[in-house]
């Protein structure tokens, strides 16, 4: 039977909505939301409503508004730290999403969404692999610093759909393999994938080279001393790491594609920042290859700034001595939640239950 598939992807600035049926797209698109619109919601959870009314729009258009569904599937947020698979979304798991219990983002809307059209159409709705998916090794969970902890917070969805995709181009399966996957997107995250776990990885909000508009990992001292110095509030101060941190904060813009503009013009500022930017992912993948001790198959680099190709190829030129480096441009994610989803309809794998891995949530060190 040719199963048909609403996929629904929430991001920062825009929602991706895609058909599919069988292994086939029907149509897919994506809304870009201005800031000036976004502006106009005191908090994630008031888009709802707004982000619905789009996803509606765009099914009617394309003459999907009424017709029959086998599944609903939706990126999955920050939620409760959980194993990458696929979940049958909850109501505890609608509960910590609309609440942004764990962490604010996006992607929080995914769940939310996909539960709203898979009740009109009377399907199951799904997640796969969320931002907070949790493989990570007892030692990856110490900080340095006793009451807080490491956790795991990456861009699981793409890491782990690319790193499937090369295993078996390969001709091997992703539970057999060792790769080291740096996702290079608005925020950058790389992971040590070892035997189909991701047993350490960098948490874009918190560690790791700076993006767009996220600092990364910055000097913590000098961090504490410039908020006390400057009596930044503490959503001062989150703004100043994660929205005008990184590129933006060196160059005035977050549009990569000018930033490409102004180097090829020989804006030596420019140039600059992108060998720094290239410097410190090639930093984080060395890191992760340690963790891996250095037993690793393939280097892969993917996201949508793979396409800016002197960063790509800069990168590339520092790690290639650990293990081959392959180049997967843009993003596997819609591809992934319908292959998720398209696994349980088929009977290839278990959708898991949110509130019993929940219960199972890894231990705090501190």
């Amino acid at each position: 039977m040719t199963s048909k598939i609403l996929v629904i992807n929430p991001g920062a600035t825009s929602t991706k909505i895609a058909m599919f049926r069988g292994d086939g797209v029907t149509f897919q698109e994506s809304v870009t939301h201005s800031a000036s619109r976004l502006k106009t919601f005191d908090s994630l959870a008031d888009q709802i409503p707004y982000r619905k009314k789009l996803i509606s729009e765009i099914l009617e258009r394309n003459g999907a508004g009424h017709g029959h569904l086998d599944a609903v599937v939706g990126r999955g947020g920050i939620l409760a730290p959980i194993p990458g698979g696929v979940y049958e979304v909850s109501d505890e798991m609608l509960t910590d999403a609309r609440a942004m219990k764990y962490g604010e983002h996006a992607s929080c809307l995914g769940p939310v969404l996909a539960g709203e059209f898979a009740g009109k159409a009377g399907c199951a709705a799904f997640i796969v692999d969320p931002v907070s998916t949790d493989e990570f090794v007892p030692e990856a969970r110490y900080s340095g610093l006793a009451g807080i902890d490491r956790v795991s917070r990456f861009h699981a969805l793409n890491q782990k759909a690319v790193a499937r995709k090369v295993a078996a181009s390969a001709g091997k399966r992703y539970e057999d393999v060792c790769f080291v996957v740096a996702h290079l997107g608005s925020g950058i995250s790389v992971g040590a994938h070892m035997n189909g776990r991701v047993i350490d990885a960098c948490d874009p909000l918190n560690e790791g080279s700076f993006s767009v508009d996220r600092a990364g990992g910055v000097p913590v001292q000098d961090v504490v001393d410039m908020c006390c110095e400057r009596g930044y509030s503490l959503k001062e101060a989150r703004l100043r790491l994660n929205g005008e941190g990184g590129v933006y904060s060196y160059l005035g813009t977050k549009d990569m594609r000018e930033v490409e503009n102004m180097v090829r013009d020989g804006n030596r500022a420019a140039r600059g920042v992108v060998e720094a930017f290239a410097f410190q992912v090639a930093k984080d993948i060395g890191s992760m290859a340690a963790v891996c001790s250095g037993k690793v198959d393939r280097v892969i680099i993917t996201g949508g700034m793979t396409r800016f190709g002197l960063l790509a190829e800069l990168i590339r030129s520092r790690v290639e001595f650990i293990a081959p480096v392959e180049i997967v441009p843009g993003e596997e994610e819609m591809n992934a939640l319908a292959e998720g989803a398209r696994r349980v309809i088929r009977g290839e794998a278990r959708a898991l239950d949110y509130s019993e891995e929940k219960r199972k949530r890894p231990r705090q060190v501190n």
